[in-house]
C-alpha cells in the first residue's frame, strides 16, 4: 500500500509553475504619474461585540470626518431613496483569537446555510457525524464566492425583490490532511491508496456550485430546502465547452470524442454576476486533482503536450491532492489520470487531455436548473478566482477582469466583440445570452510599467509575440485560450503576486485586485524566485512568533485606472491602493499605507463593491497574521488611482550594491475610511459577498473553520480548533462546518452606514 507520506506535502493554493523569464516590471520609464495631496481623516472611538453568531452586539460609535475624495452619498447610479447617510459609521471591530464571529455594535449575524444542509424533499437534517450522504442533494463543502439573484412572487426573476431571492454559492474544496476529507467520514477516511469508492465518491460530490433559495422569515433568513429552485453543480455534472476550444482536438476525451462537453466544474472560487442576469464561476486549483504517470513525457513524445502539463503545475509522476484516481476501474475515477495510455492518435480512448477541460470561468442560469452550464474558454484557462464586470454602456462592449491566482501569475481582461444591448438584460434565455457576449471577443494580460503606467497585451494569434513563440508554438486561437497562461509569457506580462478577486468601483470604474502575498519575493532571486517591482515593491521578514516570513507575507491590493473611457483600450495607470501590513510594522518599508490597529490586515483575497452604498469590502485568507488575529473582512470608501505619492524602497543587494525600486501608493485611510467590520472563527478564511437590493442584507461565508484540526483528535470534538457554528446553536455534531451567514442591522438600516 501506498500511504499519504509517500508524496511530498504540495500547498494546492500556492501553485508557482510559472518558468517564463517574462521580466517583473518594463525598465522603459514613460510619463510619471501625478499625484495627489494627502489629506488628513479623523480618529474614532470605537467598539464592538464579540459573539457566537445569532447574538446581537455591544454599544460602540464611530465618528465620520468628511473627505472629498469619499463621499457619503451612494454612487452615481446606485439607488437612493433614502434620506443621505453617514459611510462607515459603525465601531471597528477588534482583532480576535475567539472562536466566534464579531460584528460591530448595532448588527446582527445569523448562520444561514451550512454544509449537508439539505436542499431537496426527503433528504434529512444534518447529522455532522460523518455518516450523512446524498451530497448531490446537500450543500456541498467550502463556501465561497456567491451571488443574490432576486425571486419575485410570480417565481420568475425580480431586480427589485429584497426579502426572497436565490444564492448561487461555490463549494471550493474539502478540509482534508494528507488525502482524506476527514470531518465528512466517520472514522476520519483513509490516509491511504486505494482509497474506498464510498469515500470518493462523497468528496466528490462535495465540490461544485449549489443554487439556495432564501426568504425572510420575521427578523430572520431561512432557506427554502425543497424549493423547486434548489440544485447542484458537482465535480460530475455534464457542463458544455463553449467558445473556441469547443470542438478543439485539445478538449478529445473518452468521455467526448468530440470536444464539446466535459463532467463537473471543480475548485470553485470566486464567482461573477453578469449583465443579463447568470452566476459566473472560477475554477482555481483544478490541476491538483490529476495525476501522471512517471513516464509520461515519453509516452506523449515529448510533445508540446508536455510544456503544457507542466506549465500548469502537472509534471509527469505528480501525485493528486485526494487519489480519487484510486477507486475503482469506473471511468468517473479513470478520469482522473491523465496520463497518456491509449493507442489513439487524439486522446478518443483515455483521459489525456481531460485537465484541458478544466480552469474556465463556467456560466450557470441560477434561476433555471434545465439549462445547461456552459465553460467559457475564450476568457482563458488558468487559475480563475472572480469575474467583474465594468458597468454595461449601451453601445460599448462587455469588460471583464480576472486573476490568476498563483504566484507569478496575471492579470487579464477580457472585451467581447459584441456591443451591449440593454434589450439583453431581460432575456428569457439566459445562457444563449452569454453565447453572444463571452464566446467572442479579445483577451489580454496586463504588463505594468515602473512609472505608474502600463499596457494589456493583447492575447491573440494576430500577436506576433504570441503566434511567433518558440516555446510554444500555438496552433490557432483554441490554443491561445486553452494555454492563456502560455500566451501570457509570450507577450510579456507581468508577473503578480498571486492575483486574485478583482472588483470594479462603481464610482468611477475604477479596477481593484487583490494580491494575496508571494513567499517568494527576494532581492537576489534564484531558480523559482522573483525580484521586486514596482507593482509588487516589498521584500521584507515578518515574524510570526519565533518563525520568519519572508519574501511579500502581507500581499497587497493594486487598482487600475483606464485610459480609454469604455475601459477597451491597452493602456491605463496604476497605483497601490493598500499594503497589507501589522500595525507596528515599519511605515517606511512594511506598513507603506500607515494602517492602525483598526485596520491592520494581512492575505487580501476577496474584493466585492457594493451597488448600493459604494463601499469596497475586502475579506482576507491568511496564514501570516493567525497568531494575532483569525480572518476578517473590511468596510472601505476607496479613493482614486493617484490620490497618493510615489515612494522608492532600497535594498542592499548581496554584491555589495543596492536596487531601488519606484512604487506609487494610495492615499493612508483615516480611521472614516478603512475599518475592520467582522472576524471569524479559528481557522477560517473570510469570502463571498453579495448583498439584496436595498443594501440592508448582506451574505458572507465562512470557510474551512478548524481547518488545522488534527486527524488524529477526530474523536475528542474538545481538541478540534473550531466548533463552529454548532458552538453558535447551529446544527447538529460539533464538526465545524463551512457556512453562509447572513448579517442586518438592528435597526433595519443598510449595511456599513
Amino acid at each position: 500500500m501506498k500511504t499519504n507520506m509517500d508524496a511530498p506535502v504540495v500547498d494546492f493554493n500556492d501553485e508557482d509553475s510559472n518558468t517564463s523569464p517574462n521580466p517583473t516590471f518594463d525598465a522603459v520609464l514613460q510619463t510619471r504619474l501625478s499625484r495627489r495631496r494627502i489629506l488628513k481623516g479623523g480618529m474614532a472611538t470605537v467598539g464592538s461585540a464579540l459573539f457566537g453568531v445569532g447574538l446581537a452586539g455591544c454599544n460602540g460609535d464611530g465618528d465620520d470626518d468628511s473627505d472629498v475624495d469619499s463621499p457619503d452619498t451612494p454612487p452615481t447610479g446606485a439607488p437612493s431613496t433614502e434620506p443621505p447617510e453617514k459611510l462607515l459609521n459603525f465601531g471597528a471591530v477588534p482583532k480576535s483569537l475567539a472562536d466566534a464571529v464579531s460584528v460591530p455594535s448595532g448588527y446582527t449575524a445569523q448562520v444561514l446555510y451550512g454544509l449537508g444542509d439539505p436542499l431537496a424533499a426527503g433528504v434529512l437534517a444534518y447529522k455532522n457525524d460523518g455518516t450523512d450522504n446524498d451530497f448531490d442533494k446537500r450543500a456541498g463543502d467550502h463556501h465561497d464566492g456567491m451571488e443574490w439573484f432576486g425571486l419575485g412572487a410570480d417565481n420568475r426573476p425580480s431586480a427589485s425583490s429584497t426579502d426572497r431571492g436565490l444564492l448561487a454559492v461555490n463549494h471550493e474544496a474539502t478540509t482534508n490532511e494528507g488525502l482524506s476529507s476527514f470531518f465528512l467520514h466517520a472514522n476520519g477516511g483513509t490516509s491511504t491508496l486505494p482509497r474506498p469508492a464510498a469515500e470518493v465518491d462523497k468528496e466528490i460530490a462535495i465540490h461544485g456550485v449549489s443554487v439556495v433559495e432564501v426568504k425572510k422569515a420575521g427578523n430572520s433568513w431561512v432557506t427554502v430546502p425543497d424549493s423547486v429552485f434548489n440544485f447542484r453543480l458537482t465535480a460530475l455534472s455534464e457542463i458544455e465547452i463553449a467558445g473556441p476550444a469547443r470542438g478543439n482536438p485539445l478538449l478529445v476525451t473518452k468521455y467526448s470524442p468530440d470536444a464539446t462537453r466535459t463532467r463537473g466544474t471543480l475548485n470553485n472560487c470566486g464567482t461573477g454576476k453578469t449583465p443579463w442576469g447568470t452566476f459566473l464561476t472560477g475554477e482555481e486549483n483544478w490541476y491538483g486533482y490529476f495525476t501522471r504517470d512517471a513516464a509520461d513525457d515519453a509516452a506523449r513524445g515529448n510533445d508540446k503536450s508536455v510544456t503544457s502539463l507542466r506549465r500548469y503545475g502537472r509534471n509527469q509522476g505528480a501525485a493528486s491532492r485526494h487519489g480519487w484516481e484510486s477507486a475503482g476501474a469506473d471511468d468517473r475515477y479513470a478520469r482522473w489520470i491523465i496520463s497518456q495510455s491509449g493507442a489513439s492518435a487524439d486522446g478518443s480512448d483515455d483521459y489525456r487531455n481531460e485537465m484541458n477541460g478544466q480552469g474556465y470561468v463556467v456560466e450557470v442560469d441560477a434561476y433555471d436548473r434545465s439549462r445547461k452550464a456552459k465553460k467559457r474558454s475564450a476568457l482563458g484557462r488558468f487559475a480563475h478566482e472572480s469575474a467583474a464586470f465594468r458597468t454595461a454602456v449601451a453601445g460599448q462592449p462587455i469588460i471583464v477582469y480576472m486573476g490568476d491566482d498563483a504566484r507569478g501569475e496575471y492579470l487579464y481582461k477580457w472585451v467581447s466583440s459584441a456591443n451591449w444591448d440593454h434589450a439583453d438584460a431581460d432575456a428569457i434565455s439566459r445562457i444563449a445570452v452569454g453565447d453572444k457576449y463571452l464566446d467572442n471577443g479579445t483577451l489580454f494580460a496586463a504588463q505594468f510599467s515602473e512609472d505608474g503606467t502600463g499596457s494589456w497585451l493583447e492575447l491573440s494569434m494576430q500577436n506576433s509575440a504570441v503566434s511567433g513563440y518558440a516555446t510554444y508554438p500555438f496552433s490557432d486561437q483554441a490554443d491561445v485560450a486553452v494555454n492563456a497562461r502560455l500566451a501570457a509569457d509570450a507577450a510579456g506580462a507581468t508577473k503578480m503576486d498571486r492575483p486574485e478577486w478583482c472588483g470594479v468601483n462603481p464610482a468611477n470604474g475604477e479596477l481593484y485586485c487583490t494580491l494575496t502575498n508571494n513567499s517568494s519575493r527576494r532581492v537576489d532571486p534564484t531558480g523559482s524566485q522573483y525580484e521586486p517591482d514596482s507593482a509588487n515593491p516589498r521584500v521584507y521578514t515578518d515574524m510570526k512568533g519565533g518563525a520568519s516570513q519572508t519574501g511579500n507575507p502581507n500581499g497587497h491590493i493594486i487598482r487600475i485606472k483606464e485610459s480609454a473611457a469604455a475601459g477597451d483600450g491597452d493602456r491605463f495607470e496604476w497605483d497601490v491602493y493598500l499594503f497589507g501590513a501589522q500595525a507596528d510594522a515599519d511605515v517606511t518599508t512594511v506598513n507603506l499605507s500607515s494602517l492602525t490597529d483598526d485596520q491592520d490586515f494581512s492575505g487580501p483575497d476577496g474584493l466585492v463593491f457594493s451597488a448600493v452604498t459604494g463601499l469596497c469590502w475586502l475579506q482576507t485568507d491568511d496564514g501570516a497574521y493567525t497568531d494575532v488575529t483569525n480572518c476578517m473582512m473590511l468596510a472601505a470608501r476607496p479613493g482614486q488611482v493617484g490620490d497618493g505619492a510615489k515612494k522608492s524602497l532600497t535594498y542592499p543587494k548581496g554584491d555589495g550594491s543596492t536596487l531601488t525600486v519606484d512604487t506609487y501608493v494610495g492615499k493612508p485611510p483615516a480611521a472614516e475610511q478603512l475599518k475592520r467590520f467582522l472576524v471569524g472563527p479559528v481557522g477560517c478564511e473570510i469570502t463571498g459577498f453579495c448583498e439584496t437590493p436595498d443594501g440592508k442584507a448582506i451574505f458572507v461565508n465562512i470557510q474551512h473553520p478548524g481547518e488545522n484540526t488534527d486527524q488524529a483528535n477526530l474523536a475528542d470534538p474538545s481538541k478540534y480548533t473550531s466548533q463552529w457554528p454548532s458552538n453558535a446553536g447551529y446544527g447538529a455534531g460539533k464538526r465545524p462546518r463551512s457556512a453562509t451567514i447572513v448579517i442586518t442591522k438592528d435597526d433595519g438600516g443598510r449595511i456599513g452606514t
